[in-house]
Protein backbone atom coordinates (compact mmCIF):
# COMPACT_ATOMS: atom_id res chain seq x y z
CA UNK A 1 0.00 0.00 0.00
CA UNK A 2 1.22 3.51 -1.01
CA UNK A 3 0.10 6.61 1.01
CA UNK A 4 0.63 9.75 -0.83
CA UNK A 5 1.04 12.25 1.48
CA UNK A 6 -0.44 15.75 0.36
CA UNK A 7 0.00 18.68 2.78
CA UNK A 8 -1.95 21.59 2.07
CA UNK A 9 -0.68 24.75 3.73
CA UNK A 10 -1.90 28.08 2.18
CA UNK A 11 -5.96 27.86 1.35
CA UNK A 12 -7.40 31.04 -0.01
CA UNK A 13 -4.19 32.77 -0.43
CA UNK A 14 -3.79 33.51 3.32
CA UNK A 15 -1.21 30.80 4.49
CA UNK A 16 -3.88 29.07 6.90
CA UNK A 17 -2.51 25.79 8.08
CA UNK A 18 -5.06 23.61 7.66
CA UNK A 19 -4.66 19.79 7.46
CA UNK A 20 -7.79 19.21 5.24
CA UNK A 21 -6.45 16.71 2.83
CA UNK A 22 -5.33 14.74 5.59
CA UNK A 23 -8.98 15.40 7.45
CA UNK A 24 -10.51 13.94 4.20
CA UNK A 25 -7.82 10.95 3.88
CA UNK A 26 -8.66 9.46 6.93
CA UNK A 27 -10.62 6.12 7.58
CA UNK A 28 -13.60 6.71 10.49
CA UNK A 29 -11.77 4.02 12.36
CA UNK A 30 -8.42 5.91 11.91
CA UNK A 31 -10.08 9.21 13.11
CA UNK A 32 -11.62 7.09 16.22
CA UNK A 33 -7.62 5.95 16.91
CA UNK A 34 -7.02 9.45 16.82
CA UNK A 35 -9.71 10.81 19.16
CA UNK A 36 -8.74 7.62 21.36
CA UNK A 37 -5.17 8.95 21.84
CA UNK A 38 -6.11 12.27 22.07
CA UNK A 39 -8.30 11.74 25.24
CA UNK A 40 -6.22 9.39 26.96
CA UNK A 41 -2.71 10.89 26.22
CA UNK A 42 -1.81 12.86 29.41
CA UNK A 43 1.48 15.54 29.57
CA UNK A 44 3.47 12.79 30.69
CA UNK A 45 2.14 9.75 28.81
CA UNK A 46 1.23 8.28 25.65
CA UNK A 47 -1.55 5.95 25.29
CA UNK A 48 -0.79 1.90 24.88
CA UNK A 49 -1.49 -0.31 21.88
CA UNK A 50 -3.49 -2.56 24.20
CA UNK A 51 -5.14 0.59 25.61
CA UNK A 52 -6.30 1.78 22.53
CA UNK A 53 -7.04 -1.45 21.27
CA UNK A 54 -9.46 -2.36 23.79
CA UNK A 55 -10.92 1.57 23.75
CA UNK A 56 -12.15 0.10 20.21
CA UNK A 57 -12.71 -2.99 20.61
CA UNK A 58 -10.03 -4.15 19.07
CA UNK A 59 -7.17 -6.66 18.58
CA UNK A 60 -4.01 -4.89 19.17
CA UNK A 61 -2.92 -5.85 15.84
CA UNK A 62 -6.03 -4.90 14.48
CA UNK A 63 -5.46 -1.22 16.05
CA UNK A 64 -1.83 -1.24 14.89
CA UNK A 65 -3.28 -1.49 11.66
CA UNK A 66 -5.08 1.81 11.96
CA UNK A 67 -2.13 3.46 14.43
CA UNK A 68 0.65 3.27 11.79
CA UNK A 69 -0.74 4.67 8.60
CA UNK A 70 -1.73 7.79 11.43
CA UNK A 71 2.40 7.39 11.93
CA UNK A 72 3.04 7.92 8.09
CA UNK A 73 0.56 11.21 7.94
CA UNK A 74 2.56 12.46 11.18
CA UNK A 75 -0.19 13.07 13.46
CA UNK A 76 0.88 10.54 15.68
CA UNK A 77 4.48 9.86 17.24
CA UNK A 78 5.05 6.50 18.98
CA UNK A 79 7.79 6.43 22.11
CA UNK A 80 8.85 3.57 24.09
CA UNK A 81 5.65 1.81 23.13
CA UNK A 82 3.26 4.55 23.69
CA UNK A 83 1.35 6.82 21.06
CA UNK A 84 1.34 10.72 21.12
CA UNK A 85 -0.59 13.14 18.96
CA UNK A 86 1.58 15.29 17.15
CA UNK A 87 0.80 19.53 16.90
CA UNK A 88 -0.57 18.08 13.16
CA UNK A 89 -2.64 15.73 15.20
CA UNK A 90 -4.31 17.91 17.33
CA UNK A 91 -4.96 20.44 14.25
CA UNK A 92 -6.39 17.63 12.43
CA UNK A 93 -8.60 16.72 15.44
CA UNK A 94 -10.02 20.26 15.74
CA UNK A 95 -10.47 20.70 12.33
CA UNK A 96 -12.18 17.26 12.60
CA UNK A 97 -14.59 18.64 15.39
CA UNK A 98 -15.08 22.00 13.31
CA UNK A 99 -16.55 20.04 10.71
CA UNK A 100 -18.49 17.82 12.53
CA UNK A 101 -20.22 20.92 14.40
CA UNK A 102 -20.84 23.03 11.95
CA UNK A 103 -22.72 20.22 10.04
CA UNK A 104 -24.66 19.13 12.96
CA UNK A 105 -25.47 22.98 13.15
CA UNK A 106 -26.73 22.57 9.34
CA UNK A 107 -29.02 19.76 10.28
CA UNK A 108 -30.10 21.25 13.32
CA UNK A 109 -31.79 24.59 10.87
CA UNK A 110 -33.33 21.30 8.97
CA UNK A 111 -35.49 20.91 11.77
CA UNK A 112 -33.26 17.31 12.73
CA UNK A 113 -32.69 17.08 16.73
CA UNK A 114 -29.56 17.16 18.54
CA UNK A 115 -28.83 13.74 18.06
CA UNK A 116 -30.30 13.46 14.56
CA UNK A 117 -27.99 16.01 13.55
CA UNK A 118 -25.13 14.39 15.38
CA UNK A 119 -25.96 11.06 13.26
CA UNK A 120 -26.40 12.91 9.95
CA UNK A 121 -23.09 14.87 10.66
CA UNK A 122 -21.06 11.76 11.22
CA UNK A 123 -22.22 10.76 7.96
CA UNK A 124 -20.46 13.40 5.60
CA UNK A 125 -18.18 15.15 8.55
CA UNK A 126 -14.86 13.32 6.70
CA UNK A 127 -16.12 13.55 3.48
CA UNK A 128 -16.89 17.28 3.01
CA UNK A 129 -14.32 19.88 2.08
CA UNK A 130 -13.05 22.54 3.89
CA UNK A 131 -13.95 24.95 1.26
CA UNK A 132 -17.70 23.22 1.98
CA UNK A 133 -17.46 23.97 5.44
CA UNK A 134 -16.51 27.30 4.82
CA UNK A 135 -19.46 28.12 3.26
CA UNK A 136 -21.65 26.33 5.28
CA UNK A 137 -20.03 28.36 8.11
CA UNK A 138 -20.77 31.62 6.40
CA UNK A 139 -24.60 30.59 5.25
CA UNK A 140 -25.49 30.11 8.82
CA UNK A 141 -23.64 33.52 10.03
CA UNK A 142 -20.61 31.96 11.66
CA UNK A 143 -21.93 29.58 14.20
CA UNK A 144 -20.59 29.49 17.49
CA UNK A 145 -22.21 26.69 19.03
CA UNK A 146 -23.36 23.16 17.94
CA UNK A 147 -26.30 22.28 18.85
CA UNK A 148 -25.29 20.12 21.46
CA UNK A 149 -24.15 23.29 23.18
CA UNK A 150 -20.64 22.80 22.33
CA UNK A 151 -18.44 25.35 20.91
CA UNK A 152 -17.23 25.79 17.53
CA UNK A 153 -13.58 27.07 15.96
CA UNK A 154 -14.46 30.50 14.50
CA UNK A 155 -14.94 30.05 10.46
CA UNK A 156 -11.46 30.92 8.68
CA UNK A 157 -13.25 33.43 6.62
CA UNK A 158 -15.29 34.77 9.67
CA UNK A 159 -13.33 38.25 8.83
CA UNK A 160 -13.43 38.90 5.22
CA UNK A 161 -17.53 38.19 5.40
CA UNK A 162 -19.56 40.87 5.27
Amino acid sequence: MVIQIISVTFIFGEGLPVLVETLQRLTRRQLDTLRTIGAKETPDRGVSLKLIASTLGLTPPSALGHLTPLEVLGLVERYRGKSRLTSRGRGTLLEYQRHHRVAETLFGRLGLSSDESCAAAHEIDLAISHRTVEEVCRAEQHPTACPHGEPIAPCHTASRAA
